[in-house]
């Protein structure tokens, strides 16, 4: 009698739970289901103006991870070479960011942002100033990406590179003759703006400080961290910092740099914030734009993949470096990473390199399959690539959603129709088992 019970409560217990995870993952054509505790959701949200992912940690917790909007008024962000706005112009970008995070937000808690990492210096993964954006009610500074998010929804800390390396950022003086070179110039308007902004939000008490490599304990889960002992965030890289896979420890990438001798300085893309993302066995990488394929002339010090990838090891889910530039993902990389499911962030022509493609896709890097999936995918890069485009994607259009299982075993893969304000399924993928790590 006793084991009949047993059975039957075993039984009711895998059916619900069977139940419950199947009302998690929706299908083709129905609205997204919301995010539940115990679940991590990875969003990799598309405006088609840069980098931008939105974390729901296991207990609730948010992390902002880039808020890219290129200048809207500038002549190559609106040519055939760039993705368009996405689902349409009758918002900017950062009020786009804000209007998805709003939607997916965990219910029942104030809709705010825990953390806000930007990997780099970069108007595609920071926002880029122009003369027309709308201004801030709070101070004199203009709102565009990371700025026009936290004018919107809390932001409760800010982590970004810091801004001494490899030169005094802020020391630096604006000049009128940087006007004839417009790039520079709105690249330092840009810093000037964001500088504006973070003088006056930390008045306003928002920490902000910068990653510190090799720790795993610096974001940590902020409502229930007792309940996800096996959740954690772990800092690979800041600047020339880079964790060298044990315990805490880091090593110097750039032993060469000297203040003042700027053929020693790294690029900005070189010194991207990474970061994984780890419960139980799955693992999650992002990089920023860091590095890995040199180009003529370059020091071997500026392949920044190889040694970040080596102290990542293998992982379940990794977004390409760089959007999958031509300088990215080396071969070392690829076989060090070897990941089932590849995301790719897209707004140029220049995304995916047709090398590139081949690198991630062969099985002479590492074996088995593996699924690719990128926000946008631009007729050029068709026309360039042919046919490895539409045997190596799973899809090219859209919102991605990395939805994991609770206790990190299992994961599916959710696309979100872009050209439409409510978040639509357009396909989902899955279910991926979760390899155990070395």
């Amino acid at each position: 009698m006793l084991r009949r019970i047993f059975i039957s409560v075993v039984l009711l217990y895998c059916t619900c739970h069977s139940f419950t995870v199947q009302s998690q993952i929706p299908n083709k054509g129905e609205p997204l289901t919301s995010w539940k505790e115990g679940y991590l959701d990875l969003h990799h949200i598309n405006t088609g103006r840069g980098n931008v992912a939105y974390y729901v940690f296991p207990d609730g917790t948010t992390m902002l991870f880039d808020a890219g909007e290129m200048d809207p008024t500038d002549a190559r962000t609106n040519s055939k070479r760039n993705s368009a706005i996405r689902p349409n112009d009758s918002k900017r970008a950062y009020e786009w960011i804000v209007h998805y995070i709003q939607q997916v937000a965990s219910q029942g808690r104030k809709q705010l942002i825990n953390y806000a990492v930007l990997s780099h210096f970069h108007g595609d993964h920071m926002g880029a100033w122009y003369e027309s954006a709308p201004r801030s009610t709070r101070a004199d500074y203009a709102l565009m990406g990371i700025t026009g998010v936290a004018e919107l929804l809390p932001v409760e800390a800010l982590f970004d590179r810091g801004y001494d390396f490899p030169f005094d950022f802020k020391s630096r003086v604006l000049e009128d003759s940087m006007k004839k070179d417009p790039v520079t110039y709105n690249y330092w308007k840009t810093m000037d703006n964001y500088f504006s902004f973070v003088r006056q939000r930390e008045k306003e008490k928002l920490l902000t400080t910068k990653l510190l490599a090799g720790s795993r304990k610096q974001l940590p889960l902020r409502y229930d961290a007792a309940r996800y002992p096996d959740f954690f965030v772990r800092n690979i890289k800041c600047n020339g910092r880079i964790w060298t896979g044990k315990d805490t420890s880091t090593m110097e990438q750039f032993p060469m740099f000297r203040s003042g001798d700027r053929a020693t300085f790294p690029s900005e893309n070189a010194c991207s914030q990474v970061i994984t993302i780890n419960y139980g066995n799955f693992r999650y990488y992002t990089g920023g734009d860091i590095p890995g394929n040199l180009q003529y002339g370059q020091a071997p010090w500026m392949d920044i993949e190889t040694p970040v990838s080596k102290a990542v090891g293998a992982v379940d889910v990794a977004t390409m470096d760089h959007h999958g530039n031509r300088d990215a993902l080396n071969e070392n990389f690829v076989k060090n990473l070897r990941p089932r499911v590849w995301i790719e962030q897209v707004w140029s022509s220049d995304h995916p390199g047709h090398e590139v493609l081949i690198r991630a896709t062969t099985p002479y890097l590492y074996p088995g399959p593996r699924d690719i999936f990128s926000t946008n995918m631009l007729q050029a890069n068709r026309d360039v690539i042919g046919p490895l485009i539409d045997r190596a994607y799973k899809s090219t259009q859209g919102h991605i959603l990395v939805r994991v299982l609770p206790g990190g075993n299992t994961y599916y893969v959710i696309i979100l129709d872009d050209s439409v304000e409510s978040l639509k399924v357009k396909d989902v993928f899955g279910p991926y088992e979760v390899n155990k790590k070395d």
